[in-house]
């Protein structure tokens, strides 16, 4: 039995598109033949210092990764801001310059499409995963398959992001 096209899940990362903070079209296509961390952010959370860590690796490994915090209000009500509110909050206290995308949902019923492939094996190819908290870091290759998840304790620049941004 062959399903029809609309039935058949998205395998890749890069056929995802999705919004910037701003409400601009961001196709992540355009990341082929980068590596990628992807981070579901907060304001307002005991890990939000993160952002300066994550602001520092992706100035540090600019050509050769790529960060994209997706700020999510998931957890505890951590991340309430507007676009606005957000980007003026990143900007003045961690001088965020790598991309920010618009506020979703990383978990429940209204999960985005883009962390549903993130956390389930049947769509990704390599695991299932649950977002636990603010600052979860999901890692794709330069091919745009999962490579695996860091966990929000785990900070960006552990041995173990270290050892995937190394790995050819």
């Amino acid at each position: 039995m062959t399903l029809p096209m609309a039935a058949v899940s998205q395998t890749n990362f890069y056929d995802f598109k999705v919004k910037t903070l701003e409400g601009a079209d961001f196709d992540l296509s355009s990341l082929k033949g980068k590596k990628v961390m992807v981070v579901n952010v907060a304001s307002k959370c005991g890990f939000t210092p993160q952002y300066k860590d994550l602001e520092e690796m992706y100035r540090k490994y600019q050509g050769d990764l790529v960060i994209i915090g997706f700020p999510a209000n998931n957890f505890a009500n951590q991340e309430p801001g507007t676009a606005a509110e957000i980007r003026q909050f990143c900007s003045a206290n961690y001088g965020v310059t790598f991309p920010l995308m618009e506020k979703i949902s990383v978990k429940g019923d209204d999960m985005h499409p883009l962390y549903k492939w993130l956390t389930s094996k049947s769509l990704n190819g390599v695991m299932d995963s649950e977002v636990k908290w603010n600052f979860q870091k999901y890692l794709i290759d330069e091919n745009g398959k999962l490579v695996d998840v860091m966990y929000s304790k785990e900070k960006p620049e552990s041995e173990k992001s270290l050892s995937w941004l190394s790995a050819k």
